[in-house]
Formats: C-alpha cells, structure tokens, sequence
C-alpha cells in the first residue's frame, strides 16, 4: 500500500505464533482483511505449548476446526496419566494421576467440547490453515516489524523483508502486537511489566527417543516429573504420544548454559540406564517469568498474547489465555473497522483481559511452587529401600499427589474467568460468584461466559454464538422490539434466537440475556429494559457503564 493511500488496510497482526494466527484467523472469519507478519518462515523450531485448553476448543468449534485439531498428529490413544518418580527404570513411582487418553476422555457437563493435546508444531499449521481459508488474510513470513507512527486516523507501519533488505510501510487502523515475550511492539510503546522477571532457569530439549515406554518399568504417561535428593529438578513430556519428548531440566535463580552432552547426561540420568539411543533435536533455554504488562496499549496500536503477560507453564494457561485475547480483540476491532463500535471497546479490552492475566499468571507461579515443594520439604528416606522407606514413600507420595491436583483439575481458570467492572457491561446486581480454580458453576451473570447447554444432541447453547450479539429469549411472550430497532438503528449486527428449554432457562436465569460475539453476556433481565437504547449503546462501546473500581496487584513469588 503506498504511502499516497489513506488508511484502508483496516488491521495489521506482527508475530505469527498461536496468538496472531487465531486473531488473524478471527479477524478473516469475520470479514476483516488484515495482514499477519513474522520474522521467521512459518516453521516451529521448538513447541512452547502442547494443551489446548477447553475454552479454546469452544473458539475452535465455532471456527468450525475441532476436526482440524484432533486430527493434527498427536497421538489420541496415548494414555495421559501424570507420575513422580526417581527415575523410569529402577526408580521409585512416589504417586501418579490417572487420566484417560484424549480420545477416550469425556466431555464436561459444562462445555460441548474438552481439552485437547496439540502441541505447536501442530497447532501453528491448524491455525495457519484456519487464517488463510476466509481469504482476507495476508501472511508475510520473513518480514520484520521495525517501528510504528501513530496518528488520529490510524498507524504507519515500518517492516523490512528479510530476504531482500528492502524496507516498506503499511497504513492500517489497527496495529496489535503478538510477537511474543520480547515484544517490539511493546518495547515501541514504552510499556513496562510488573511481576517477577525470573523465576528459573530452565532448559528444554525435544528428544527423539522411540520405544521409551520399553526402556522402564513405570506404566506409560504424559508427563513425569523426576524428584531426586535436592528436590524436583526435571520433567519429561510426551510431545507427539509417540517418539518425540520433551525433556525439561527445571533449574533455579542462576543462569546456566547447557551443551547437549550436558542434556544427554541429564536425559539418560532420568531415564535410568545408559543402553540406549535417543537424539537431541533442539535445545533451548529459556527464563520463566511472572510479568504482567501495566497497560496494554494505546487507542490504536495494542499487545496481546506473551507480549501482554508472560506466565510459568505449570497449568497451561499461557498461549489459552493469549487466544482468549485474540477472540476479545477480534469482534472489538471489526466494531471499529465497521463502524457500529463505540470508543469503549478498545479501553475494555485492557480493563477486561488484564485482570484474567493477573490472576492467571500468579496461579501458574502457585503450581510452579507446588511443583518444587521437595526442593525444601524432602524426608532422604524415600530413596531408600526397605519397609522404612516404603513409608516414607508412601507418605510423601501421598501429600504431593494431592498438592498436585490443583495444576491438573483447573476447569475453573479456563472458563470461570470474568470481566467484572467492564465499561461494556451493564450489570444486574447480583453478587460476583467465588472465582474457582478446580471447579466451575456455570452462570449468565453479565460479565461472564454464556452456559453451554445441550438443545440437541449436537446442537449446544454456545453454537448460537460469535458472528453477531445475540438476544437468548426464554420466554416468547417477551417484547424484543426495543432491543431489535436500537440494534438495527446503529448498525450493530443483532439477531433474537428462541429457545425453548428448561435446563437452560433455570441456567440463564432470566428471560431475555443479550450475549456478545465473543460468547460473554452484556445485559440481562426479564423485561426490556426503559433505556434500552442505552443498553445496546454500552454494548457496542458507545458509551461506558460507570463501575465501581476495583484494585488488582501481582503478589510476589
């Protein structure tokens, strides 16, 4: 586009990682033509990310790619059991947690869809092929974002393609970095993070090593965590459920470079024998981190994703919460882009994702804590044979199992999460519910994620959701006309679906519930509302709803 243009390239997305590909691809399955650009080709040296968490998978449904994701290559027979051991061969199994393989787990009562393993090298491509099948999606690979001007009518973007030198701008409306914990965007905007910048130092490896189940005594599973006489210090992760695995030598506050014969040595000490062949694909080390952005950007240029937060992996909640992001991100931006939106959009955005961020980044640097308890709290008789130590075994087993549970079962975190004292929420005033982590009470309460109910035995509450605001009637004597001509009158995408259904009426909790595009409830009530007008108006951004403000602060780790 040449710089003679007026800005009519309605988004530009830097960083083609899990979080730009999904707001690419939502943008693009929205109507929205943008343009996704990355500094490298497309290829994932190293999977960062392997759980795609529930409420993922409800964006994926919508997106119509669940069958993309459970088809992508990992292996769904394998069993996901989680275990603590010494070592795999001859070492002692201090607890395990049982888990059903992918295929064979069962969906939740409160979603039509469940966590699914797909690590990022399979991910990315899913996501890619997502973007590029609504054809408004351009994706420039080897293209490096350099700087940003931002004016009243939209941004100037530098970038310089990396095969040939040549330097070029973009005019777009809207600029969003997703590229990652070292975000250029985020270092063009001056914005700072709070939290804590390290908490270890950490190596991963991918190995390839075939047929490791027949290597050791232990039943199979997805992830073992290796606890020796200094405390926990290593885990090893099926990465394809079949002959990829990642090895992670989990270090401490003090930065060490490891060579591959140091992860070898290390690998081979987990496994518990020397008589075997695996090979080393990759090796990096990486720094994990509990930082939080204090702002997420400006009125037209914004961060999203790990250049918004960076969070430990212990939970998974890193790259879910990033698409959460996206699919906020997503609809506010084609409100702009079309017109019906208001202001308030692009101010809710942070006020509504950066408190998840906050309470998810802290709980990830719980379970990392949980994860290494035996580092202080370890009784040496575990490692000993005989009755005593199998008491000792026993008991430590035991409470660490237990401990555990709150990474494992966090059903709460990933669809529990809420955006209270949103500008484009009108409340009801009732009560906010206990935030949960390890358990999830579906409510319509505005704020929050719209219930999932079954009206068909393939047809969920959730299907209705995504491509408009849409007005749930649980009682067809209940006059929409307000409603239906505010909506119309502004432009705004709106349609009143019926639904006849006791489950979901009680689950609702009210006869009318206006749910926006990304699935969370904005208003509801049993009547029209007087100023229903008003409604629509701070649905769509137009005008704030004035809350009470609320503090949030990152503990310390």
């Amino acid at each position: 586009m040449s710089n003679n243009q007026s800005y009519q390239l309605p988004v530009v997305v830097i960083g083609a990682g899990p979080v730009g590909l999904a707001l690419a691809g939502d943008l693009g399955w929205r109507g929205v033509p943008c343009v996704l650009v990355d500094r490298g080709d497309g290829a994932v040296f190293q999977p960062r990310m392997d759980m795609v968490g529930i409420r993922t998978m409800e964006f994926c449904r919508r997106w119509g790619i669940v069958d993309w994701v459970e088809g992508a290559g990992y292996n769904r027979d394998y069993p996901q059991d989680y275990a603590w051991v010494s070592q795999l061969h001859g070492g002692y199994e201090f607890g395990r947690e049982v888990f059903p393989s992918v295929k064979d787990e069962q969906k939740p009562p409160q979603s039509p869809q469940k966590r699914e393993r797909c690590p990022q090298n399979f991910f990315d491509p899913v996501l890619t092929r997502f973007a590029q099948r609504s054809g408004n999606v351009e994706i420039r690979y080897r293209t490096e974002y350099l700087g940003h001007t931002e004016n009243e009518r939209g941004v100037i973007v530098r970038l310089r393609d990396l095969e040939t030198g040549h330097e070029r701008t973009l005019e777009c409306q809207y600029l969003v970095g997703c590229d990652g914990g070292a975000s250029k965007v985020r270092e063009a905007l001056g914005i700072t993070m709070t939290g804590t910048p390290t908490l270890t130092y950490t190596t991963n490896a991918i190995i390839k090593c075939d047929g490791l189940e027949k290597l050791h005594d232990k039943e199979p599973g997805y992830r073992y965590i290796f606890i020796g006489p200094d405390g926990t210090w290593s885990t090893v992760v099926a990465i394809n459920g079949r002959d990829q695995w990642r090895f992670s030598i989990v270090g401490d506050g003090v930065m060490r470079t490891l060579s591959k014969e140091d992860v070898a040595r290390e690998f081979r000490r987990a496994v518990g024998r020397n008589d075997f062949d695996f090979e080393i694909l990759s090796v990096m080390p990486w720094v994990r981190r509990q930082l939080v952005a204090d702002n997420y950007g400006t009125s037209r240029v914004l961060i999203a994703g790990d250049a918004a937060h960076l969070t430990s992996p212990t939970g998974g909640f890193g790259m879910n919460m990033g698409i959460q992001d996206s699919v906020d991100l997503g609809w506010k931006l084609q409100a702009l882009v079309e017109g019906w939106g208001g202001p308030e959009l692009i101010r809710s955005y942070e006020i509504e994702r950066r408190p998840v961020a906050i309470r998810n980044v802290n709980e990830a640097t719980n379970n990392l804590k949980l994860m290494l308890t035996p580092r202080e709290k370890l009784n040496n008789l575990v490692f000993e044979p005989g009755p005593e130590g199998d008491r000792a075994r026993k008991e430590f087993g035991d409470a660490y199992t237990a401990m555990m549970k709150r990474e494992w079962y966090t059903i709460g975190i990933h669809l529990g999460f809420r955006y209270e004292g949103s500008p484009i929420v009108v409340p009801d005033g009732t009560p906010e519910p206990e935030d949960t982590v390890s358990t999830y009470e579906q409510t319509a309460r505005p704020g929050h994620r719209a219930p999932h109910v079954w009206l068909t035995p393939t047809q969920s509450t959730l299907d209705y959701f995504g491509r408009e605001f849409v007005l749930l009637r649980f009682d067809a004597s209940a006059t929409v006309d307000g409603f239906t001509e505010a909506a119309r009158s502004r432009g705004m995408p709106f349609r009143t679906v019926d639904i006849d259904n006791h489950e979901a009426r009680a689950i609702y909790g009210s006869k009318l519930v206006l749910v926006r595009p990304d699935g969370h409830v904005a208003w509801r009530g049993d009547a029209e509302p007087n100023d229903v007008s008003n409604v629509i108006d701070v649905a769509r951004g137009a005008r704030a709803f004035n809350h009470v403000s609320q503090s949030d602060n990152l503990q310390e780790a």
